[in-house]
């Protein structure tokens, strides 16, 4: 069982792409015919995760049976003229279109 992981870079979720693979019992190959595409475009998305869209990231953690959590960064994590989020509450779309990305 795979514990909970921050990823903070793309060489990272490279990693994190590649270990949990393996975790879950699968070669390249096998992975790769889960999601019926080759094995080197597995190789390829491990080895640069920067190239990885939204939907397949979503679809290489669906094959490892992993979810996707997002979440407030720790406290001490945050810079200091940003507001503390209130728990529980959701951003609107107009809160999300101000966000600095």
């Amino acid at each position: 069982m795979m514990s909970r992981v921050v990823i903070s870079s793309s060489e990272q979720l490279g990693q994190v792409l590649q270990g949990a693979r393996k975790i879950a019992g699968l070669s390249q190959a096998d992975a790769a015919a889960r999601l019926a595409i080759s094995q080197s475009r597995i190789s390829h998305l491990e080895l640069n995760p920067e190239t990885i869209s939204v939907a397949q990231l979503l679809a290489l953690l669906a094959a490892y049976d992993l979810d996707l959590f997002v979440e407030p960064r720790a406290l001490d994590d945050k810079p200091d003229d940003k507001p503390d989020p209130k728990p529980g509450t959701t951003l609107s779309d107009a809160e999300i279109d101000r966000l600095e990305w």
